[in-house]
């Protein structure tokens, strides 16, 4: 029971570790090149020398721009906790003028335990959010403004972006304003009177190199030495992680996962998941847990419904993948009844299928939209005359019919094949 208890206490650890982005993104925060070393630069040197700052955060959903602002925020409220407030909107709830200094007015009230009125008008709201960045100014405390989904901040008349930005204009006023998007043209999108108020400083938020994705699975997969799990079982469990991340195959699986997907938030699903098949028999990751992940994550509906197709559905697969390499663009029923015609007759297939078997099979695969018509016209016609074309790749159709259970060896054959 020992064993089992070490093991799961283990899990739990590597499993909070993974729901944890500030934990995450701590090794990517080392590096005085890092995001997390400029963002913290930027916004320190604002409350330090009392100046005004904005500043853009720019890059692909779940490459860590909230995570690394949350961790610059932490650490700063941390070092200047009397000197800092913090005010987040979201472009997805507060995009409407009102509504947004609304919610501005609303935090302002909390943070510094005065009384809001919800019965506040827009030009009351607006006002007041102008007057306590003066108070605030005057007393040395710096107001920092997150807009998440900025981008959506820079629809219509964007008269919260320019009440921000001409507020922050006035020599007595020290804020920031931090704009969070996954749209890289985002500055683009603001008007002349906003552009001319706005810093322009941008930080991108790239995947993470070979390099940092190395530190990246050593810094969350491996096991403290010094706290309550056991010394020797994380002793050894280190030694054989390291020994299955210098693994070539362990790459190779790390590098198909994220080709689809480089983003930080993507990997740690993954790992999530791969963790989750750590058997507590054995205590330690290993290969398979990866690859289980792996194929279970990139699962691929259409290969799925190849498995269940017919003998003669793939052989209409085939001959339509067929007539496509011969580059026929416009085939139909009748055509692809054609190719298999002279499929049987070159390498004397013995099964023989009717006529109204084959349409039915055909029918079928539209079903399972393997398959479907090029266009709605002809809608009137007959299936068999409403010119067609397929919905998997050649490499899909290849996969399928290996994973096939019992396939004939012709239509491999048939596929290797051009004429």
């Amino acid at each position: 029971m020992g064993r089992e208890n070490t093991v799961e206490e283990a899990l739990n650890l590597l499993r909070s570790r993974l729901c944890n982005p500030s934990f995450v993104f701590k090794p990517l925060s080392d590096s005085p090149d890092s995001n997390y070393s400029k963002l913290k630069f930027i916004i320190s040197s604002s409350v330090t020398e009392a100046c005004n700052n904005s500043i853009l955060l720019l890059g692909p959903r779940g490459s860590g721009k909230i995570a690394v602002l949350e961790l610059v925020l932490k650490d700063l409220l941390v070092e200047f906790p009397d000197l800092i407030s913090v005010i987040k909107l979201s472009g997805l709830l507060h995009s409407d003028d009102n509504c947004a200094f609304k919610e501005i007015s609303r935090q302002l009230c909390a943070e510094h335990q005065l009384l809001f009125s919800k019965m506040a008008s827009f030009d009351d709201n607006s006002q007041f959010m102008i007057a306590m960045l003066r108070e605030c100014g005057l007393a040395h405390k710096t107001i920092i403004f997150v807009l998440d989904e900025f981008d959506l901040f820079a629809q219509g008349k964007q008269r919260v972006l320019y009440s921000l930005l001409d507020a922050m204009q006035s020599v007595t006023s020290q804020a920031v304003v931090i704009g969070v998007s996954c749209r890289l043209d985002a500055d683009q999108l603001l008007e002349k009177r906003v552009r001319s108020r706005f810093s322009h400083r941008k930080l991108l938020f790239l995947p993470p190199s070979k390099e940092d994705l190395q530190r990246l699975l050593e810094h969350i997969l491996s096991l403290p030495v010094d706290s309550t799990i056991s010394h020797d079982y994380a002793v050894e469990f280190n030694a054989k992680l390291q020994n299955m991340l210098a693994d070539e195959k362990f790459k190779q699986i790390i590098i198909t996962y994220m080709d689809s997907d480089a983003t930080v938030n993507h990997l740690m699903r993954f790992l999530f998941r791969a963790v989750s098949y750590m058997e507590l028999g054995s205590g330690y990751l290993s290969l398979e847990n990866f690859k289980t992940a792996l194929s279970n994550i990139q699962r691929q509906p259409k290969l799925e419904c190849i498995k269940d197709c017919s003998i003669l559905e793939l052989h209409i697969l085939v001959c339509m993948k067929r007539l496509e390499v011969k580059e026929q663009n416009s085939y139909n029923f009748n055509s692809v009844m054609k190719e298999y015609k002279s499929i049987r007759a070159s390498f004397q297939i013995s099964e023989y299928y009717a006529w109204s078997i084959c349409l039915r099979a055909f029918e079928h695969l539209l079903q399972r939209e393997l398959i479907c018509f090029t266009d709605n016209r002809g809608q009137n016609q007959s299936v068999e005359f409403r010119p067609v074309k397929l919905l998997i790749s050649s490499h899909e159709l290849q996969q399928g019919l290996k994973s096939y259970r019992s396939c004939p060896a012709i239509l491999f054959k048939l596929m290797d094949r051009e004429v």
